[in-house]
């Protein structure tokens, strides 16, 4: 581009831009809208998700419990429970799992009688099966131990537990990672960059393409078109400053998420800038796109948000794409929203380096260049 053109697009550019700011309906569904999108749609989905806590148990021994009872917190605490011990009824029912020791607790299983260890919860479910299977690992674990200290002799005491504990296990089980499980983000983890994605779509498929379609109404585009301006230079100027918005939008978009919502955006956070923008310039030439090919603004606003909200949702902007069926992850990929998310999920939650998202900046690269090149073939002034 030569030195006449930058300055041509650069001017275009700069009173577009104006334009378009002091529109109020950019300002609201660029800046007050997304934040209540944020907002609900973070709500709904569970929040600011916090690194996950021990489940809390409460247990209720009376004082005569015994030995076996320190022996039983251990190993729910080894099954990671975070053991409460309390002192009355009153206590426990302030807990969603509750464990109740009869009285004499250790004296009944020493003389071989039937004790009844009591577990409940709050709520039922598959969390229900998985607290009872623990807590009976943690009682069976006890069992098996005194049958071993009994068989080898002597009373049974803490110190022979706490011997049979240190003694080398004869089978043992070898873990190990068979990769990185990739855990959907959800809450204001999702919801930000979901909604910050659908809205640069949103706003360049509206105000960005009805802005173009009203100029070439009003004969705007026809006296630009017979000014000593080359074509490209009006392509990259209208395109310029649809960038200015989307960048500022990014901007905006992740120091509110930031210091409201709280969102990690990873390690990479250049990547994650890098991904956002190359995505800002693809929906940027699109809207342009959108507004040469429509003929009236009604046409372009319906277009665009119809298109922007069908391609939110099978993007994965409204929920993580990661939970929905294989073929819908694989057809989410067909969109550029589909292209944004999976790259923020990649560098946001599921830790990879920037590498991971290079093919998504190709791809932004390429689908960006294709669409200004038919874009300047066909640019229509009139």
């Amino acid at each position: 581009m030569s030195a006449n053109m930058l300055r041509d697009a650069l001017f275009l550019a700069r009173m577009d831009f104006r334009l378009m700011f002091r529109s109020k309906v950019t300002w609201l569904w660029a800046f007050v809208m997304p934040v209540f999108f944020f907002y609900f749609i973070g709500t709904v989905t569970g929040g600011a998700r916090r690194p996950a806590e021990k489940p809390a148990v409460g247990v209720l021994a009376p004082a005569d419990a015994g030995f076996l009872a320190e022996q039983l917190v251990r190993r729910l605490e080894e099954r990671d429970y975070r053991v409460v011990r309390v002192k009355s009824e009153d206590q426990l029912a302030g807990f969603q799992r509750r464990l109740r020791l009869p009285v004499g607790f250790t004296g009944s299983v020493l003389k071989g009688q039937a004790v009844k260890v009591n577990l409940e919860r709050s709520s039922g479910g598959l969390d229900a099966d998985y607290d009872r299977i623990r807590v009976g690992r943690a009682v069976y674990s006890v069992l098996a131990d005194l049958v071993v200290v009994s068989k080898e002799g002597g009373e049974p005491k803490p110190e022979r537990f706490t011997e049979l504990a240190a003694r080398p296990r004869n089978v043992t089980v070898s873990v190990e990672s068979a990769g990185v499980r990739n855990n959907p983000p959800g809450g204001f983890q999702q919801s930000v960059p979901g909604s910050l994605v659908m809205f640069i779509m949103l706003v360049m498929f509206t105000s960005g393409s009805v802005t173009l379609t009203m100029e070439r109404n009003q004969g705007i585009l026809r006296r630009l078109a017979s000014a000593p301006m080359a074509r490209g230079a009006v392509v990259a100027g209208k395109w310029g400053s649809r960038m200015a918005l989307g960048a500022i939008q990014v901007g905006f978009a992740m120091l509110t998420g930031t210091l409201l919502f709280r969102v990690d955006w990873g390690p990479h956070l250049g990547a994650v800038v890098a991904v956002l923008l190359g995505y800002s310039a693809l929906a940027a030439v699109a809207g342009l796109l959108l507004g040469n090919f429509s003929r009236v603004e009604g046409q372009a606003i319906g277009v665009g948000v119809l298109s922007t909200n069908l391609m939110a949702a099978l993007g994965g902007c409204w929920w993580p794409i990661e939970i929905t069926p294989a073929w819908t992850q694989k057809l989410a990929l067909a969109f550029p929203t589909g292209w944004a998310m999976d790259a923020l999920h990649k560098l946001m939650s599921f830790g990879s380096d920037p590498q991971a998202v290079l093919p998504h900046l190709a791809a932004f690269g390429v689908a960006t260049a294709a669409a200004a090149w038919l874009l300047a073939r066909h640019v229509r002034f009139q």
